[in-house]
């Protein structure tokens, strides 16, 4: 069967799905790196601001300039649910128990779902970087079988004819590692990125619940949930 199919046909149709590999590839790059790079520089100007303000509640009046990034979405986060504490303690299951553990429940769930903001796309990556060796091979298993064919049906063995088919059915195997090299190494970078996003986070979170606590205590105080 696969006697009748072009030979240029399979390695054409090989190298425009590594093509396709390979722009998913940089373009998830590019977007991670500016993500991290956006995120980063953002929590560090949050950070800075929010350490020179004199009450929680002021966190709502920053500029839309500085509450930005994922610190600034933990803040607001923590600082709404306060505010609910404050007003429904007592009257809404959520708001039963300790207030300085439901906080952080709520300030953790946050952070989960910076986490999986964060991990966008890092699936593909690695899904590309172990799949594009794979594409290509396959690519050149079938470009070598049509080869032989071709070969044996001209009846030449000279090297002028093995050499240019194999050659040509091996670009496809060179071209899926090179696909695949960046693929991992950008999944590994940003995995890494993504850890140590995460641990900022976490060290945030200890910060903010330090901050928050006698707040908290005084909402159970006045609800007899000491």
């Amino acid at each position: 069967m696969t006697s009748h199919i072009s030979p240029q046909l399979i390695i054409d149709g090989t190298l425009y799905t590594l093509l396709l590999f390979s722009i998913i590839t940089w373009t998830l790059i590019f977007y991670k790196i500016w993500q991290f790079f956006n995120n980063s520089r953002c929590n560090e100007r949050f950070e800075s601001a929010f350490w020179d303000l004199s009450d929680l509640k002021k966190i709502k009046d920053l500029s839309p300039e500085l509450a930005k990034g994922s610190q600034a979405r933990l803040a607001y986060k923590g600082i709404t649910w306060l505010d609910e504490h404050q007003l429904s303690a007592g009257k809404m299951l959520k708001h039963c128990g300790n207030s300085a553990e439901l906080l952080e429940q709520s300030l953790r769930v946050q952070v989960q779902q910076e986490q999986h903001s964060m991990e966008g796309g890092l699936t593909l990556l690695a899904s590309i970087g172990s799949t594009a060796p794979f594409v290509g091979l396959f690519g050149t298993v079938l470009g070598i079988m049509h080869a032989m064919h071709e070969i044996t049906a001209s009846g030449s063995t000279s090297l002028d004819v093995v050499a240019g088919p194999i050659g040509d059915a091996l670009v496809a195997t060179a071209i899926g590692i090179a696909v695949a090299v960046p693929a991992v190494l950008a999944y590994n970078f940003f995995l890494r990125r993504v850890k140590i996003q995460r641990a900022n986070l976490e060290n945030f979170i200890a910060s903010f619940l330090s901050v928050a606590l006698h707040r908290s205590v005084a909402f159970d105080t006045k609800n007899g949930q000491v």
